[in-house]
């Protein structure tokens, strides 16, 4: 945990794009940055371990790390909302609850948002001679709006589609891949071809 404190610069992200409502992708995707940078990220998917009379003393402090770690998550999440948003959630019991809460109330609903997110994926195409660096960014950002919009991508799946976006040129590398059954997250991916 950095324990960079609520008045860290990171938080200048979230001051600059409260959530409204209208820029739901936007905000969720900057929180994750800024709960993922604060080492808070993972009381949205972490439950909160369970301890009982038998609980050892590391059981014990765990407990009590994830609850200030989500208490934490929560007043991000609560400082970066509108005044409207902000009341609906004060009383949420976890960063985890206004998560889903959020969800539901925007991403869930924006199924065309989500399918606009997915053509984007399916339509974009490198032209010959680009940066290869810049269409694996823009790649990286539309599986991150996608993920966002509540759609689940495996990461084989992501490299995949980026590989069929690439030029005529990068035909042997893509041949290459596939005949050596090899195995790269998008980060990877990128270096490979930066290489290539």
């Amino acid at each position: 945990m950095s324990g960079g404190g609520f008045f860290s610069p990171l938080t200048m992200i979230l001051k600059d794009s409260k959530l409204d409502g209208g820029n739901y992708v936007d905000w969720k995707r900057k929180l994750n940055i800024v709960l993922a940078a604060e080492g808070y990220k993972y009381v949205l998917t972490d439950p909160c371990p369970v301890i009982g009379r038998n609980s050892t003393d590391e059981e014990r402090q765990a407990e009590a790390e994830w609850k200030n770690v989500d208490e934490m998550a929560r007043c991000y999440m609560l400082a970066s909302m509108s005044d409207v948003l902000q009341s609906k959630h004060e009383h949420t019991p976890t960063a985890y609850d206004i998560d889903v809460s959020l969800r539901t109330m925007f991403a869930d609903k924006s199924r065309p948002a989500r399918q606009e997110a997915f053509k984007a994926i399916m339509t974009t195409r490198m032209a010959e001679g680009a940066s290869v660096l810049e269409h694996m960014l823009k790649m990286i950002a539309y599986f991150e709006e996608a993920k966002v919009l509540g759609a689940t991508i495996d990461a084989e799946s992501q490299v995949d589609m980026v590989l069929e976006t690439l030029p005529d040129s990068y035909s042997q590398f893509k041949l290459n891949y596939n005949m050596n059954k090899l195995e790269m997250n998008l980060v990877e991916l990128m270096k490979e071809l930066q290489a290539t």
